[in-house]
């Protein structure tokens, strides 16, 4: 009679070999970083194309956008929206596209919250 595999030393380990101890991790999940998207004021870009600007790439309402657009003027920056990298980056891209293409100088950026 031939021993089988779970029969030479009278112990069966199921095929593992030897067993480790399994260890349990718990890992954080994280949000991801936010990015402001910034409108800074120049003394070229005509207020009305910076309200279209916003209702166009920000679907914000008219009052909204001129409201921002005042901020803009007043203050020299304002923030437009808070997103995450890649459509903030996005944006920015899609605004100074847009503004390049009508020849104005409106610069766009964005900053980690």
């Amino acid at each position: 009679m031939t021993a089988g595999p779970s029969d030479k030393d009278g112990e069966d380990d199921g095929g593992i070999g030897d067993a480790g101890i399994a260890t349990k991790t718990k890992s954080k999940t994280q949000k991801p970083p936010l990015y402001k998207v910034l409108l800074l004021n120049d003394d070229y870009t005509p207020m009305e194309f910076v309200v279209h600007v916003l209702e166009r790439f920000f679907g914000i309402t008219h009052d909204q956008a001129v409201d921002i657009m005042l901020t803009v003027h007043k203050k020299g920056l304002a923030v437009v929206g808070v997103f995450s990298f890649e459509i903030a980056e996005t944006k920015v891209t899609q605004v100074m596209d847009y503004a390049r293409r009508n020849q104005h100088p409106l610069q766009c950026t964005m900053e980690k919250e």
